[in-house]
């Protein structure tokens, strides 16, 4: 099952160079990079989008870079401040993730935020720029959020359509089933870990045709657990991350407040080996 959909980009040869020269990623938390500590950066996130664009701008000299992507994000909140900031940019290629904050939330209608994606999607298409979206990642695997796999297929078939109806290429995190998998996850349960942005980018990668030297990285052996073992980390992770992040809902709190945008501005990015 392929991992990419939308409009079909021939693939580069190795004399070529990508088309793009200015990247912005909008987002939440995934887009930010929460999950993957950058060394470089103390209190800081790389993520999947800073892959992508490290190497991008191996392949070309005047390439630039901006991330709005902040944690917590709801899709209005992405809408309203990320939007037009990135086309304040004049960006030609965005990636716009935005609605798996919302889908998880009881009583949500994918619909209507997907109502709201088509919108936005339409505003950031509309200068020519290239749009990468992703759907949902296939929760079936996790207990934690299997009781929204539903809600997440309805508004993945959303996102197909709007896909569909304004060209945008689809990073396909459903059909992603190397991912599917807790040894790509943080602690958390929620964000991926290192592995899991590694591998989202180098499927990014592919779904811009863009060649790559990064190579599969493969998890450690899962290690074999007792009953009560598997018990007792599922105490630690719900007294660690599960109730402070129903704690932050009943007080209607994000973990998103007071941070800003790691790079508002285009500019250049520097890789380093992985």
């Amino acid at each position: 099952m392929p991992d990419v959909d939308g409009p079909v980009i021939p693939p580069l040869t190795e004399a070529e160079s990508h088309p793009w020269r200015r990247y912005v990623a909008l987002g939440d938390s995934f887009t930010e990079g929460i999950g993957d500590p950058d060394p470089t950066a103390p209190g800081g996130h790389r993520g999947w989008a800073d892959r992508v664009a490290e190497v991008l701008a191996r392949q070309a000299d005047d390439f630039a870079y901006a991330n709005l992507a902040v944690r917590g994000r709801l899709i209005a909140q992405i809408v309203a401040e990320q939007v037009e900031p990135a086309l304040a940019l004049k960006p030609d290629l965005v990636s716009f993730c935005a609605g798996g904050n919302d889908v998880i939330r009881p009583g949500t209608d994918p619909d209507d935020i997907a109502a709201q994606f088509d919108a936005a999607v339409a505003r950031l298409s509309a200068g020519g720029a290239t749009v990468v979206i992703f759907t949902g990642i296939d929760v079936g695997w996790t207990p934690v959020f299997r009781r929204f796999r539903g809600k997440v297929a309805i508004y993945n078939e959303n996102l197909r359509a709007i896909a569909e109806r304004y060209d945008c290429i689809v990073a396909d995190q459903w059909a992603f089933r190397e991912i599917q998998d807790p040894r790509f996850f943080a602690e958390d349960r929620l964000h991926m870990n290192p592995l899991g942005h590694h591998e989202v980018a180098r499927m990014v990668l592919r779904a811009l045709n863009v060649p790559s030297d990064l190579e599969p990285l493969q998890p450690d052996t899962m290690a074999i657990r007792t009953w009560r073992e598997a018990r007792s980390d599922d105490l630690v992770w719900a007294r660690t991350h599960l109730v402070p992040w129903v704690l932050r809902r009943l007080r209607h709190q994000s973990s998103g407040d007071f941070v800003s945008a790691k790079r508002p501005e285009a500019g250049p990015i520097a890789g380093w080996d992985l």
